[in-house]
């Protein structure tokens, strides 16, 4: 989405002094279950500036916390009351989305003021159209027909939530001006960079759990010719490992099999990777082993082992420090290994530190990335931390966000009248 300042509106295209603004965030945070206390609020941190930009403007915060059947599936008093703290202004919690109630408070507000909406997936509209590709269907939600006569603008800021189709997402954007938020935007423009910044070498680390995103962002960024290199850890080493002819244990294998619910498949495509672009892919050359909750690193000539494995070896750590150590931009999703062992995460941090000290453009996504960080203290040494999981990953896959397709659609419309 190179041109995409072309083809969507931002907060630069308006003034919104006075206007009525929907803005919808993404502050799902994690919530102490028993006290509904907010644990960690970089969610809600991210939004702060979009949410000032609008300052002068009557605001409605739309936003969702977690799913039905999960224990902090809760309202959204406590993000209210967070805002306001991190804000020093007073954020109305409103405990409706489209009732009457709610529209009466709206049509109350002066310029100025923040009412935060309930969660918007306690409305069975929000979730049962998940995934429609259709705009009108999502346009045609009781949400949209409610509260579009009372909005002149819709912000999108929910990066995260991107790759939903949802009508507190999308159904906004045939009916008033969808605008991308600074989140949105932020985003947009990092990733980007991805396929756009012409600069050698390019390599990407792909780590964590979630196999068959990483596999297909690994196919789409060899594809497209997006990276020099590809550098591999956690699951996604081991699966490449077993790709290449390594026999890690039935251990190992049983433990994938059990993860991973298209395990053969995914190990398939590996290998077929490895066959189009053996020169492309690195995978570790030795590996740590849990030895009865102790690291004991053996080099891969040595499997296969009854043990499980739990992070990337010194010798790989070393070759994989150079790699980035010459990189000119370093996409990273995913630990090496069981980082939240102590034990096991040597080479988690390692890398993590590597692409800090390095000179290279450095983009980390992931929910489990961003933890990393936080607990090393480094992330202020990353050009961008993506707020967005699954929105990073599709994105990256080369795939189109239902949120950002909504965003060129309004602009399409809206730039015509």
């Amino acid at each position: 989405m190179e041109n995409y300042r072309d083809e969507i509106f931002t907060l630069d295209d308006f003034d919104f002094e006075g206007k009525t603004v929907l803005l919808r965030v993404d502050i799902n945070s994690p919530l102490d279950p028993k006290s509904g206390r907010i644990l960690d609020d970089h969610r809600i941190q991210s939004h702060i500036e979009t949410i000032r930009r609008l300052n002068d403007s009557k605001l409605i915060i739309i936003a969702h916390q977690s799913r039905p059947g999960k224990n902090d599936y809760t309202t959204l008093e406590p993000h209210a009351e967070r805002l306001s703290k991190i804000l020093r202004k007073e954020v109305k919690y409103v405990d409706g989305l489209f009732d009457t109630h709610v529209l009466e408070k709206i049509r109350d507000m002066k310029k100025g003021d923040i009412l935060l909406l309930e969660n918007a997936r306690f409305f069975a509209e929000e979730t049962y159209l998940k995934g429609e590709e259709d705009l009108n269907k999502h346009e045609n939600t009781h949400i949209v027909k409610k509260l579009s006569p009372e909005v002149d603008f819709h912000v999108h800021d929910a990066f995260a939530a991107a790759h939903r189709a949802q009508p507190t997402l999308v159904g906004f954007a045939n009916v008033v001006p969808s605008i991308a938020g600074k989140v949105m935007e932020r985003e947009l423009e990092n990733l980007n960079k991805v396929f756009t910044l012409d600069v050698s070498p390019k390599v990407a680390f792909l780590g964590g759990m979630k196999a068959d995103d990483s596999i297909e962002v690994a196919r789409h960024m060899l594809e497209k010719g997006v990276v020099d290199k590809i550098l591999t850890g956690g699951v996604i080493g081991n699966i490449f490992l077993m790709a290449s002819g390594y026999d890690l244990g039935d251990g190992n294998r049983k433990f994938l099999e059990s993860e991973l619910t298209n395990y053969k498949k995914i190990v398939d495509e590996a290998d077929n990777i490895l066959d189009r672009w053996p020169e492309k892919i690195d995978v570790p050359v030795d590996v740590v082993l849990n030895v009865k909750g102790e690291r004991n690193g053996i080099p891969l000539k040595d499997l296969p082992s009854e043990y499980p494995v739990f992070d990337i070896g010194l010798d790989t750590i070393t070759e994989y420090r150079k790699k980035i150590d010459k990189a000119s931009l370093v996409v990273l999703n995913g630990p090496a290994g069981a980082f939240e062992i102590e034990a096991f995460s040597i080479g988690t941090r390692e890398i993590f530190k590597a692409i800090a000290l390095s000179d290279a453009y450095s983009i980390i996504g992931g929910g489990h990335s961003t933890a990393v960080l936080d607990k090393l203290d480094l992330e202020g040494e990353i050009d961008h931390i993506s707020t967005g999981g699954g929105s990073c990953i599709n994105f990256l896959t080369g795939k189109e966000l239902e949120g950002v397709q909504a965003l060129r659609r309004s602009g399409e419309v809206f730039k015509k009248r």
